[in-house]
């Protein structure tokens, strides 16, 4: 039986992968190839990445790939949203490229707002307002910068420019910017201009699964690979994450956990009500033209920012050891309102806690146990809401919550969840951003024939975890505490 090989490159906010997918009897296989950290650069008050240093780590990589002598059929990059990489008309690098938590991105937001108003950017774009979308880190670019531009691409889709010659943006990722009309399916002249953009700068949005050709000659004897092609799979790593999520029928929800959480619901258009705005939901867009309606929310990133201080202090504590802590904690000691903004900037994350709880008359939990778990909690009764929230604003019923991504392998956050929205949970693959890579490859190459049955395909491929909800009377209570916060 043929066997085939893909490799997906796998790029987020702390780390990167290369990883080696396998399509052989009838299963999927996944393997890490090399793995990578991807540090935030700082300098002064200012956040940057080292987008040459990440793309030296791919090349690293790809020649442990070529040592195997394999016959590899594609590969594709997927990357966190929001940032972007600017190249001049050499097709250099324009350094820095930014981070999305430089706080750079106040000041483009009131320039934006002082250029029109929010409904009309909403209704533009259907995406939902956070300081540091795409657009206002745009609109907070120096004049110089965006004059010596003559390319814009994602991080993702930068990557696949740098090994195919051929620059696009992936249509998931596209979508992200804030600056595309899911409406259109274009790129939003309106906003464009009225931030004075070059839109030349803006090359062509592809469909999810575009093959972009072979890699480029120079690298392709560089490395010793042959043969290699380069796919648009789904740029955007929640996009390609949703895309492996081992769900059958329409009622469930999908919770891709990781640094941040995205919950939303999978559908066939866009939904640009007022109702959608209020309740600042996101249109963002899949494989096979779906809409991902869904929320951004503040993820894991708390507990990591606790990890770090803590670290910092001498107590470097690992996730599995707190996570035991938590899980031994007293519960509801405290709730927090993650949607403060004060939890999305880095910093002493325990100190920004304890004020929190200090200025809403609450107990403050003092060890990292009982820390983490007022995390949890908190994380797990905005799910609720947020889940809540999508169904009113889409008309569907959630039967099951389909969690993915490296949070799901949190036990404790899994139950919470259960116990939270009072749906069953679902917890697994782990992989699934790469898995989702890996399969829209299969699928465009002609090797499996449908996302329905690379799905399928991923869920006898790989194990699940089931978590039933219990102890329904305490969470409800939770539930209308963390609404008193929420009107504060």
């Amino acid at each position: 039986m043929t066997i085939y090989h893909y490799l997906a490159c796998d790029l987020g906010a702390e780390s990167g992968r290369l990883m080696l997918g396998a399509l052989h009897d009838g299963r999927i296989t996944l393997e890490e190839i090399h793995r990578f950290s991807n540090p935030v650069q700082r300098v002064g008050e200012s956040l940057h990445w080292d987008i040459a240093a990440l793309f030296g780590e791919l090349k690293a990589g790809l020649r442990s790939v070529a040592q195997r002598k394999l016959p590899i059929a594609s590969i594709s990059t997927d990357s966190w949203g929001l940032d972007y990489v600017l190249l001049d008309s050499q097709g250099e690098l324009i350094t820095p490229t930014f981070h999305y938590r430089d706080p750079r991105t106040k000041q483009g937001v009131e320039r934006v707002f002082s250029l029109t108003k929010w409904e009309n950017v909403f209704a533009e774009t259907g995406i939902q307002f956070m300081p540091i979308n795409s657009l206002y880190q745009l609109a907070a670019e120096s004049p110089e910068r965006m004059r010596s531009a003559r390319l814009l691409l994602s991080v993702a889709d930068a990557f696949n420019y740098f090994l195919s010659g051929n620059a696009t943006v992936e249509e998931s990722m596209a979508s992200t910017f804030q600056l595309y009309n899911p409406r259109t399916r274009t790129w939003s002249d309106y906003l464009i201009h009225l931030l004075g953009l070059p839109r030349a700068a803006f090359p062509p949005v592809v469909s999810s699964g575009t093959n972009l050709g072979p890699i480029k000659h120079d690298l392709s004897e560089a490395l010793s690979l042959k043969n290699l092609q380069v796919i648009a799979t789904c740029s955007h790593d929640t996009g390609a994450a949703v895309a492996a999520v081992p769900a059958q029928g329409k009622h469930w929800a999908y919770l891709s956990s990781g640094t941040w959480s995205l919950l939303g619901v999978e559908l066939e258009r866009p939904v640009l009500t007022d109702l959608c705005r209020t309740h600042n939901f996101t249109n963002e867009l899949g494989y096979g033209g779906t809409v991902r309606l869904l929320k951004n929310i503040v993820g894991l990133w708390v507990i990591q920012e606790c990890r770090r201080q803590w670290a910092a202090e001498g107590n470097d504590i690992d996730y599995g050891t707190l996570t035991k802590l938590a899980a031994d904690a007293p519960p509801f000691s405290a709730i927090l309102n993650l949607t403060d903004p004060r939890f999305v900037a880095p910093g002493d994350m325990p100190a920004k806690i304890a004020a929190f709880c200090r200025e809403t008359n609450q107990p403050v939990p003092t060890s990292p146990g009982a820390i983490a778990r007022c995390v949890l909690e908190s994380l797990a009764l905005l799910y609720d809401r947020t889940l809540r929230q999508a169904e009113e604003v889409s008309g569907l019923k959630v039967e099951v919550v389909h969690i993915v991504g490296g949070g799901s392998q949190n036990r404790l956050l899994n139950q919470f969840a259960a116990n939270a929205t009072g749906r069953k949970v679902v917890a697994g693959p782990v992989e699934a951003t790469a898995l989702g890579n890996v399969i829209l490859q299969a699928i465009t190459l002609g090797h499996l024939p449908s996302l329905a049955a690379a799905r399928e395909l991923i869920g006898t491929s790989f194990a699940v975890e089931t978590y039933l909800p219990t102890d329904d009377a305490s969470w409800r209570s939770a539930s209308d505490k963390l609404e008193h916060l929420l009107k504060l």
